[in-house]
């Protein structure tokens, strides 16, 4: 009884901590948390048998790219508002490429 108590207050302080920390960054993720969460889904799509090869490619080619783009940004004084603002885009239009290619059933024999 008492680790659940000891639990269920450190969880609480947790759970007051975390609003003022994602209100400092305003909701902006860390471009490193992004670029893992990505290259887990495409991993986890090609092994679901979601993404094929050439579909898995293309999208780990483009997030190469924004890597290769984030630090040529960085290298010239660090990532200005408007560089991060950029590769927020960029990385929603890849995210949001991955999700599609997931979905699109082109791989799910059920629907040839």
């Amino acid at each position: 009884m008492k680790i659940i108590a000891i639990t269920a207050a450190a969880l609480s302080l947790v759970a007051a901590a975390t609003p003022v920390a994602a209100s400092a960054q305003a909701g902006w993720r860390p471009i490193a948390q992004r670029q893992a969460v990505l290259d887990r889904r495409i991993d986890q799509g090609i092994r679901s048998g979601r993404l094929n090869r050439p579909e898995a490619r293309r999208i780990q080619t483009e997030l190469r790219q924004l890597d290769r783009l984030e630090a040529q940004y960085r290298r010239s004084n660090g990532l200005s508002a408007g560089e991060r603002r950029d590769l927020d885009r960029r990385y929603d239009a890849l995210a949001a490429r991955v999700r599609y290619e997931k979905n699109d059933r082109q791989n799910d024999r059920r629907y040839r």
